[in-house]
C-alpha cells in the first residue's frame, strides 16, 4: 500500500474570517502524514476590486478575468492570502511553502479557448499539467505545499485557475505515487440530504447512489459540479473524496465518496 497523501481544498467564508481560518489550520496541524493545501480567495478579491473602482465580473459563479482583474487577483491570491495561510501554518508548527503554479513550474495551464463566453486570462488544466517530480521532492522534505489559484502557461503569462480544479488535478496527477485523499472543506458538515436541515449529512455516497440522487433532484444544484469533479477524480485513481466542515476535519461527521 502506497503512502497516504491528503489534499485539502479550502475556500469560501473560511478564507475571509481570520479566526475561522486559524481554527481550520490548527485542526490541519493535527492531521498526520503528507498533505497539500489548495485555497481560493474568498470574497476578499471582490472587495479589493471594488475598493479600486473595478466591478467584479462573474458568470455562473466563474470570474471573467481581464488583464486588470488578473493583476488584482494575483496580488490577492498569490500574495496576501497565500502568505497569510503559510504564516498561520508556521504558527501551528506546520512547515509550509506557498506556491503559485509558476513557482518551480509546479502547475502549467493552457489559456481557456474563447467560446460563447470569453473568460479572459483563465487557465485550464490536465493531469500532465502538474510537475509531480517537484511536488514529491517538497513532500519528501517534510514541507506542506500551499497552492493559490494562480497558474502559468509556460510563456510568461499568469492565469487565474479554479481552486477546485487545481485540487482535483493535483490529486489525479499524484495518485500514481500516493494513496490520495481529496478533501473539500467548506462551511457545511458534508453533503446534505435536505438543504434546510444541517443535520441531514449523507455519510457515504457511491456512484450508484449519486446517480439516483441526481435523477431525483435530491442534491442541491450548487453541489453537483463539485461531486461530478470528485467522482471523475476517483475514476483516475484518487482513493476517496471527503466533503467536510473546515472547522471539524478531525470529527467523524462528513460525507465520504467511495467507489463501492
Amino acid at each position: 500500500m502506497s503512502e497516504v497523501l491528503k489534499i485539502f481544498k479550502i475556500g469560501g467564508g473560511i478564507i475571509d474570517d481570520t479566526v475561522q481560518l486559524t481554527q481550520f489550520l490548527t485542526e490541519l496541524a493535527q492531521v498526520g502524514g503528507k498533505k497539500i493545501v489548495v485555497h481560493g480567495g474568498g470574497k476578499g478579491a471582490n472587495e479589493l476590486l471594488a475598493s479600486l473602482g473595478m466591478l467584479p465580473n462573474m458568470v455562473s459563479g466563474r470570474r471573467i478575468t481581464d488583464a486588470a482583474t488578473l493583476d488584482v487577483v494575483t496580488m490577492f491570491y498569490a500574495g496576501k492570502t497565500n502568505k497569510q495561510i503559510v504564516a498561520l501554518l508556521q504558527q501551528v508548527g506546520v512547515n509550509a511553502l506557498g506556491l503559485s503554479g509558476a513557482d518551480g513550474n509546479a502547475i502549467q495551464a493552457t489559456m481557456r479557448v474563447v467560446g460563447e463566453i470569453d473568460y479572459g486570462f483563465v487557465g485550464d488544466l490536465q493531469k500532465q499539467s502538474v510537475n509531480t517530480e517537484l511536488i514529491e521532492l517538497l513532500l519528501g522534505g517534510n514541507l506542506t505545499p500551499v497552492f493559490c489559484a494562480i497558474t502559468h502557461d509556460g510563456q510568461g503569462q499568469l492565469l487565474n485557475t479554479n481552486a477546485d480544479t487545481i485540487a482535483s488535478t493535483l490529486a489525479r496527477a499524484l495518485a500514481h505515487s500516493y494513496q490520495v485523499e481529496l478533501h473539500f472543506c467548506f462551511e457545511k458538515d458534508g453533503v446534505l440530504a435536505d438543504v434546510n436541515d444541517e443535520s441531514s449529512v449523507i455519510p457515504q455516497i457511491t456512484p450508484a447512489l449519486y446517480a439516483d440522487m441526481k435523477a431525483s433532484g435530491a442534491i442541491a444544484a450548487g453541489m453537483l459540479p463539485k461531486l461530478d469533479n470528485a467522482f471523475a477524480a476517483m475514476d483516475e485513481g484518487v482513493s476517496k473524496v471527503i466533503i467536510e466542515n473546515a472547522l471539524k476535519i478531525n470529527e467523524p461527521v462528513k460525507t465520504i465518496l467511495c467507489r463501492d
